[in-house]
């Protein structure tokens, strides 16, 4: 068995985590704790450090085997750097891996947090005994990881994969800077500003929503206000699931045709709302993609569901694991 840690630097939460990587290939999360992220990234730092050590007392063990860090883009995974993502503005340029490997003296791996959450369910979760997977984010916004060739694929500077910025039409909600962007349609801020355009109408017609009654109530729409408000009929809410449907499956025929996978994950929204989506997105995606390569690719909700984050930087540190013997096996000591 193998013993290993994952830090998960988010914009106002971190989490640190052991977790215990059997033989058989499951992975047992042994402990885990979280707090507030501080506003100077060298404080974070050290406190995850020292959280670790912590739960490696209470857990009687050791040490661990490697440690991942999992955070959000822009960074550069091999030299370990955080560029400044927009929910963490204050790290610009640090380093967050060598500072862990001094202290710890084990490989340290870092990575996009939607890369790490398509290696948790690759590893563990959906994906797992796939050579060609993608996992779609589909949250706060939308991203994705690429295992190509039983590989995590990167890019050439850490930005394969950055799917939101697709434009899918030539106007609707804006996503990563770009109206009518994947992101734009289908995350969770898209979702609520397609909803507040389709209820405002609907109030000028002199009508109602289950989740807009006047225009004061425009700003406060959420994803899953609206979600709720369509698993419930209301015919405008079920209207914007219908057009994110349509939308999803457009971008997905695009990843099917391009990347020819075998399966693509899809996370936190979807999982959610898979009955009001799934219809949907598969009969645009059976109209727009290559049959042939949509006979040999699956649509499926993330297996790790809501969890895949607890996992995301534990999946990193796997992975650095995997880089290291990789590397052994090309150049032997």
């Amino acid at each position: 068995m193998t013993y290993l840690s994952g830090f998960d630097i988010g914009g106002t939460k971190c989490s640190v985590s052991v977790g215990r990587q059997e033989a058989e290939g499951t992975l047992t999360i042994l402990a885990k704790e979280r707090f507030p992220t501080p506003h100077e990234p060298e404080e974070a730092l050290t406190i995850m450090m020292n959280v670790l050590e912590q739960l490696l007392q209470q857990l009687h063990l050791p040490g661990v085997e490697a440690i991942g860090i999992s955070c959000g883009s822009p960074l550069n995974s091999e030299l370990g750097l955080v560029h400044s993502p927009p929910n963490l503005p204050h790290w610009n340029g640090i380093d967050v891996v060598s500072p862990v490997k001094q202290r710890f003296r084990v490989p340290v791996g870092l990575q996009n947090d939607a890369n790490a959450c398509a290696l948790s369910e690759w590893r563990w979760g959906a994906g797992r005994g796939t050579k060609n997977m993608l996992f779609l984010t589909f949250g706060t916004g939308m991203g994705a990881g690429l295992i190509l060739n039983g590989r995590l694929y990167t890019g050439t500077n850490d930005l394969a994969g950055e799917i939101g910025h697709i434009r899918l039409e030539h106007d609707g909600p804006v996503g990563y800077g770009k109206a009518g962007s994947f992101e734009g349609f289908c995350s969770g801020g898209g979702i609520a500003r397609l909803a507040a355009t389709h209820a405002e109408a609907v109030l000028n017609a002199g009508g109602t929503t289950s989740f807009c009654s006047d225009k004061e109530q425009l700003a406060s729409i959420t994803a899953q206000s609206v979600g709720e408000a369509a698993q419930d009929g209301d015919p405008t809410a079920l209207k914007v699931f219908h057009l994110v449907g349509e939308e999803l499956g457009r971008g997905l025929s695009v990843l099917v045709d391009i990347l020819n996978p075998e399966m693509i994950v899809i996370g936190s929204i979807y999982g959610r709302q898979q009955k009001l989506l799934e219809p949907v997105a598969l009969e645009v995606l059976k109209r727009e993609a290559l049959p042939g390569a949509l006979s040999v690719c699956k649509v499926v909700p993330a297996a790790l569901g809501e969890r895949v984050g607890d996992y995301a930087g534990l999946s990193v540190a796997m992975h650095a694991l995997s880089m290291l013997a990789d590397a052994e096996t090309v150049n032997p000591r």
